[in-house]
């Protein structure tokens, strides 16, 4: 199973019966802001969605991107016009980080017909089609009910389980993992029993996933096809939906730790690993 749409396979798409809403989650930790990459260039008719303020809450206890609230979701989701049945594709400026989010939680809260947009918009326009910095006329309300749980999530205490007795993949580069260097939270190192799997490792220099076969192979090779249970963290669980997106390419659905390392860290008590896994 895919839940990735080429720029070819998208352009069709849009031309047909039933088009699919697009969704722009261009989004940058640091540098500029996804609302102005969007104002700059984006697909006719996309809507921006926010990955900071409309795909998680605040930042706090929970990290720095936990869940955003259900019912403020649902609000937001209505707004850009979808329903419970509503075909939807998401893209980015190509890295792969906020379609990753969008697609995750979406898919999350029970839309079956998610999909991403293959390499973001620099794969759009590599391909030879448009883009504009027109505004999108805004769309008709949508009646969507959102139904959390379609995909699993872990917390704290089911992380550190899963670490125990399953395969628990962390998608922070090697040095933040071994704990080497820490330049966005305030500890460094990993869940005890994590094991690393850099995203660098699983996607090529254009950001885009490895093909299927060596996703199986890199996956494999992370023990992922060991264990009944698998589960997936970063930071704070943006890459973390990389990686399931990733997993999901090789028939493989994780447990998203939501929280991530920016969450674990707000419990002194919780046990902090460094070096080799």
């Amino acid at each position: 199973m895919t839940t990735l749409i080429t720029p070819d396979g998208l352009h069709a798409a849009l031309a047909g019966e039933r088009p699919p809403l697009l969704l722009d989650a261009q989004y940058n930790l640091t540098g500029t802001p996804g609302r102005e990459l969007y104002a700059a260039a984006h697909l006719a008719g996309a809507l921006f969605v926010d990955v900071d303020l409309d795909l998680a809450d605040p930042p706090g206890a929970g990290g720095r991107h936990p869940l955003p609230d259900m019912t403020r979701l649902q609000g937001t989701l209505r707004r850009l016009g979808i329903n419970d049945t509503s075909p939807v594709v998401v893209y980015d400026q190509g890295s792969g980080m906020g379609s990753a989010r969008a697609w995750w939680l979406l898919t999350y809260v029970g839309l079956a017909d998610v999909r991403v947009l293959d390499g973001g918009l620099a794969a759009w326009t590599s391909a030879g089609y448009a883009v504009t910095d027109a505004p999108s006329p805004p769309p008709v309300p949508g009646g969507v009910t959102v139904r959390p749980g379609a995909l699993p999530v872990l917390d704290a205490a089911a992380a550190a389980e899963v670490a125990r007795r399953g395969i628990l993949l962390d998608a922070r580069a090697a040095e933040r993992f071994a704990g080497r260097t820490e330049p966005i939270d305030a500890v460094a190192g990993h869940i005890p029993g994590a094991r690393n799997a850099p995203l660098d490792e699983f996607t090529g220099a254009d950001g885009r996933l490895l093909d299927k076969e060596r996703l199986h192979a890199y996956f494999a090779s992370k023990g992922v096809f060991d264990s009944a249970e698998v589960g997936a963290y970063c930071g704070s669980g943006i890459t973390a939906a990389r990686m399931a997106l990733a997993l999901r390419q090789i028939g493989v659905t994780p447990a998203v730790y939501v929280g991530s390392w920016s969450e674990w860290i707000t419990d002194p008590d919780r046990p902090v690993a460094t070096g080799a896994e």
